[in-house]
Formats: C-alpha cells, sequence, structure tokens
C-alpha cells in the first residue's frame, strides 16, 4: 500500500474498501491532508473572517444598543455558533470527506443536508465575486492624482452631484443644505433600486454626493428601467481578473491554498491595525467609538436584536455551507480539532469587535468634518464600503494611499471567503466521484470558474444591482441557514446519536470535550435554532424595493436548498436499506455502547455499522486507523 508523508497508509485506499476489490486502475488518488496544523488554521481563519466582520459587525453593534448587542451575540456564539462550529469541523475531520459525502457516510437518509449546503455555497461562489469586482474596480481607480468618487466635474455627473469639500466654506450659513449626505429619502438603498417610468415619479432631493453618483452613474452603470440592460465591459474584466487570481490560488487544492493564506489571511490584519491607528487619533474618533460601544439596555427586548445577532454568528462563521467539513477533512485523523475551534472562534469575534473601532473611529472623524450628528453618517453593507468610507478617507491627507490600503484590505478578506467556498464546492464534487474527478481536479476547478464567471455577468450588467439584492436577500437569507443548523444537529444528535459521535470526537483528540456540547446538539442549538427561524418568517421583509420582475424567481432562492432535505429523504425511503446506518469503514470507538443516554438511561440503543459483521468489526477499526 502507498504510505503517506506521516507515515500512515493514505486515505483514498484506507477509506476505499470497495475501490481496491476493483483493481489499482479504478483506485482513486489519495486524499491530500494540510501540511502542518499552521496552514490549517489559517484557511479556517481566511474563510470565517471576512467581510462580515469589517463591514456588517460593527454597524448591527451601534444599531442595537451598541455593547449590549455583545450580550446576544455571544449567547448565539457560545449555544448555536460554537456547537455547529465543532461539530461540522469534527465531522469532516472523521470522515474525510466533504460537505456532502460526509453526511452520507454517518446517515444516508439525510445526505440532503449537505446537498443544501452546497446550494448555499453556489450562490456564495457568485455573490462574493462579484463584491471582488466591485473592490478591484476602486482599487485601479485608487491611483487617480484625484480620487474620481471626490469630483463633480465628470462625464457621470448628474447636475444634482454637490462636492463635499467645495460646501466647507458655506457650511457655517443658517440656510447651509447638507440634505445630500442624510435625506433619508435618497440614500444608496434608494439610489440604485427603486424602478418608476418617468422622472415625475422620481423622489424628492436637493442634492446627491459625488460619491453616491460614481457608485451609481460611474461604476454600476445603474438603470431604473426595470431590466437588466448590458454587461458593462470593464467591471466584467474585474471579474475576469478575480476568477483568475482565484483559480491560480486553488487549483492544486490544499498544496497552493495552504502556501496563498500565509499572505492572504494574514495581510489584512496588518492594514487593519494600521487604519486602527491612523483612526484613533483623528479628531471626533472618541465621539464615532462611543457611539459605536455605548450601551442601551432597552434594546434587549427586541427580538430583532436578538434575530440579527444570531444571522451575524451564522454568516460570519460560515457554518451551513460545507465550508467548515471541507476544510476540517484535510486534518490529520488525530488533530485536535476542538482547540482549534475555540481558538478559531475567540479570533473571528475578536476580529469583529477591533473592526467596529477602525470603522467607527473613521466614521467619528468624518461626521466632525461635516460637522453632522454620527447616526447621520453611519451605514452598513455596500454603502459603508463603497460610498462612506471612500467619502471618509478621502478628507484625509494621502487619501489615495489609504484608498488603496483599505480597498486592498477588502479585496483580500473577500478573497479568502471566495477561495474557501470554491475549495468546498471542488471537494463535494470530487469526493461524490473521486475515481473520476480526483485524478482531474486543476480541470474541475477551471470549470467550476468558468460557470460561475458567466452566471456573475447578469450581476454586473446595467440593472445587475437589482439581482444582487435579491441573492442577499433571499438567497443567502438567515432562514437558509438557520434550517440547515436545525437538521444537522437533530441528525448528529437524535439520529446517529450524540454519545457516538461523543466517542469518534473522544478516539480523534485523545479525550472528551466539554459535556455542555452535547446537551447544546441536543436540545438548545436546535431550539434557539428553530425559534429564531420562525420568528424570521414571521416578520420577514424586503429592506430594499426590488424590480417586479424579481419575485417571479427570488423565492425560488429560499426554497430550492430547503427542499433539498426532503426530497433525499424521500429518496432514502424509496430506497429501503440502510438509510440510517453509517458506512462500514467509519471507526467506532465503543460499538457497542448506546448511541444516546441521558440522566444514566439508554435513549438510543447501540447499532451496528453497515458492512461490519461481529467477528469483523474490530478487524475494520483497526484498518481504519492505519489511515491515521
Amino acid at each position: 500500500m502507498e504510505e503517506t508523508r506521516d507515515g500512515g497508509i493514505a486515505d483514498g485506499e484506507a477509506m476505499e474498501p470497495e475501490a481496491q476489490k476493483g483493481g489499482a486502475e479504478s483506485r482513486p488518488q489519495a486524499r491530500e491532508k494540510w501540511a502542518n496544523k499552521t496552514e490549517f488554521l489559517l484557511s479556517m481563519a481566511g474563510g470565517i473572517i471576512g467581510l462580515e466582520n469589517v463591514v456588517r459587525f460593527p454597524y448591527l453593534c451601534y444599531k442595537n444598543g451598541g455593547g449590549v448587542f455583545f450580550i446576544p451575540y455571544f449567547t448565539f456564539l457560545f449555544f448555536c455558533g460554537l456547537p455547529i462550529f465543532f461539530l461540522e469541523t469534527a465531522l469532516g475531520q472523521y470522515t474525510s470527506e466533504g460537505g456532502i459525502t460526509a453526511w452520507r457516510k454517518i446517515c444516508p437518509m439525510f445526505e440532503g443536508v449537505g446537498v443544501a449546503s452546497q446550494v448555499i455555497v453556489i450562490y456564495l461562489n457568485i455573490y462574493y465575486i462579484v463584491i471582488l469586482a466591485w473592490a478591484l474596480f476602486y482599487l485601479f481607480n485608487c491611483f487617480w492624482s484625484t480620487l474620481p468618487w471626490t469630483s463633480c466635474d465628470n462625464y457621470w455627473n448628474t447636475v444634482y452631484c454637490q462636492n463635499i469639500s467645495a460646501t466647507y466654506t458655506g457650511v457655517h450659513r443658517p440656510d447651509a443644505d447638507w440634505s445630500f449626505l442624510y435625506n433619508e429619502t435618497y440614500r444608496f438603498g434608494d439610489n440604485y433600486s427603486m424602478s418608476f417610468q418617468n422622472e415625475s415619479e422620481w423622489p424628492t432631493f436637493t442634492v446627491t454626493s459625488s460619491e453616491q453618483e460614481y457608485w451609481f452613474h460611474r461604476m454600476l452603470r445603474g438603470t431604473n428601467s426595470g431590466g437588466l440592460g448590458s454587461v458593462n465591459a470593464d467591471l466584467s474584466m474585474c471579474l475576469l481578473l478575480a476568477w483568475v487570481i482565484s483559480y491560480f490560488c486553488i487549483f492544486k487544492g490544499v498544496k497552493t491554498i495552504g502556501k496563498v493564506v500565509y499572505f492572504t489571511a494574514t495581510f489584512p490584519y496588518l492594514m487593519l491595525f494600521i487604519l486602527c491607528i491612523r483612526g484613533v487619533t483623528l479628531p471626533g474618533a472618541a465621539t464615532g467609538i462611543s457611539y459605536y460601544l455605548y450601551p442601551d439596555i432597552s434594546k434587549l427586548s427586541s427580538p430583532d436584536v436578538w434575530c440579527d445577532a444570531g444571522t451575524q454568528v451564522f454568516f460570519s462563521y460560515a457554518m451551513c455551507q460545507g465550508v467548515l467539513t471541507a476544510l476540517g477533512s484535510y486534518n490529520k485523523y488525530n488533530n485536535d480539532c476542538y482547540k482549534d475551534c475555540i481558538a478559531l472562534c475567540f479570533l473571528n469575534s475578536g476580529t469583529s469587535i477591533f473592526a467596529g473601532f477602525v470603522v467607527f473611529s473613521i466614521l467619528g472623524f468624518m461626521a466632525h468634518q461635516q460637522g453632522l450628528p454620527i447616526e447621520d453618517v453611519v451605514s452598513s453593507g455596500a454603502e459603508l464600503t463603497f460610498i462612506a468610507y471612500p467619502r471618509a478617507l478621502s478628507l484625509l491627507p494621502g487619501p489615495q494611499f489609504w484608498s488603496v490600503l483599505f480597498f486592498l484590505m477588502v479585496l483580500l478578506l473577500g478573497l479568502d471567503s471566495q477561495f474557501v467556498c470554491v475549495e468546498s464546492l471542488a471537494t463535494a464534487l470530487i469526493d461524490l466521484f473521486p475515481g473520476v474527478l480526483r485524478k482531474r481536479r486543476k480541470l474541475l476547478v477551471l470549470g467550476i470558474a468558468v460557470i460561475f464567471f458567466l452566471l456573475g455577468l447578469p450581476f454586473i450588467t446595467k440593472g445587475g444591482i437589482h439581482l444582487f439584492t435579491v441573492m442577499n436577500t433571499y438567497g443567502l437569507s438567515g432562514i437558509n441557514l438557520l434550517f440547515i443548523a436545525c437538521f444537522e444537529t437533530i441528525v448528529v444528535a437524535w439520529v446517529y446519536g450524540a454519545n457516538r459521535f461523543y466517542d469518534n470526537i473522544e478516539d480523534m483528540i485523545g479525550y472528551a470535550p466539554f459535556p455542555v456540547l452535547k446537551y447544546c446538539w441536543l436540545f438548545i442549538t436546535p431550539l434557539i435554532c428553530a425559534s429564531t427561524l420562525l420568528y424570521s418568517l414571521s416578520v420577514s421583509s424586503v429592506d430594499q424595493f426590488v424590480p417586479h420582475w424579481s419575485y417571479k424567481f427570488a423565492p425560488l432562492l429560499t426554497v430550492i436548498p430547503m427542499v433539498c432535505i426532503p426530497i433525499f429523504l424521500f429518496i432514502s425511503l424509496r430506497r429501503g436499506r440502510d438509510i440510517i446506518t453509517p458506512s462500514g469503514d467509519l471507526k467506532q470507538l465503543r460499538p457497542n455502547s448506546p448511541r444516546l443516554t441521558l440522566f444514566n438511561r439508554v435513549i438510543i440503543k447501540a447499532q451496528r455499522s453497515r458492512h461490519i459483521q461481529e467477528d469483523g468489526a474490530e478487524k475494520a477499526n483497526t484498518e481504519h486507523t492505519s489511515g491515521v
């Protein structure tokens, strides 16, 4: 048998006993492993720490009671985030399989849980790369002698454009009009998303900022006609470049990803630190930070605050997307993934909190410079990234340098997330057809890049921002993630067996994890997720206007991941054999022990794995451990 670098038998042989019977010609190549723990940790950190931490979390803190928001946030983190984060990572490491086949191996009936997560990954592979194209566009334009979004003297500007700097001299006048900065009628969301049939129906406003016009009229070349229109050529080149970069960073799998993340996962921290040092030294920074952290206890009684906290945890930790399972599957069997997950969770949340100081110190400076209340300059999402922050940076000495630094950080944060999304999909497909695709990985990744480049083109048309809004609202809604999370915990805890999964983890890491995790999987996590899901469904609404044509397919984006689970459940029931029996090549530390016990009472009895006879169980276990 072929041996791996650590002296064990290659996973492709240890995990595929059926392939051995077919002869060497049908045997898949050995599965790769991370070269060291650092590569795994950096890849995980790059995958879970992204734009949500820098763009969304600070705004949610400000919106939901400042420092008080930490209470629901950490409640969700400890009782939902950490249990599911560890569950998915440990599942990948235990099975050495991607996001679909890992669920098939522990419970064939619920293979649809893995399929549903890959549908979310498909959405993300389109969504993230569009943001990267936008970031590249802004990055290239940071090298102008005058930043193009600070001027109203360009061909894309309208008669309503107002240069902020030019208005400073008249701001002391009682009749000074600053409505273009804080007019709620014409904010970013309405600017690009409202669809009117004639000019008389447009909202009433006085002027708009040059940053708004650059975003909508220059980069997006937006249209309010309601259709998609033609593809923006320069954005399509940025989209192509983003895919080229992504492809060459991941086409060899963990061999290249493990090396690339040494730069892409660490350099954003350097830039974030530099921006923080600059931000906190600016006038008005303390006011901005106080708005970020000032506690408002009354917010705790609002269900929306708790819902926002839960959604933030699920998105920022890349849960229910198959990403954690895929990255964990390249670990060695005896890696201590328990301590890894705890460290990564604290790193993720710590980054989010630190990013809040960076963002609000700059926003506080902008409010100070413009003589506005902080609430009139605070924004989130794309508005913060592509309008508010460029505006703030343009007020600093040497704005080109700070703008390059910021958009390079945005690009690297997005690239890491894009890497792991593509890797998750590629790993899932390769593990479904290892004999065919493992040796053709480069072609597979190239095919994924080409297909998703073409799927991304409608999002960079003149009306593509409408499509982007629909994807963000429906396809990547917290409803999907909460639904998948409920099934993940139920399948592991109540079908496969919480006790048995604990035994698997103990066999891998050498000790049993904290017992509370078991009860989180059994009761606390699914209960919290189900309650949040029901509340989200009861108050679900669209914050931004989207054209009527989008409603024809928008609900499908939400429904498709959810229906995968019952469809595959029905298919398994039609087969009628071994629908809840785990694969025989999975090692069981205590095969004769109950799968689930509560308060010293047996709830679910022991279960034999498929293909393992009474007298052959120990032999199969021994063969499996030889690969670690």
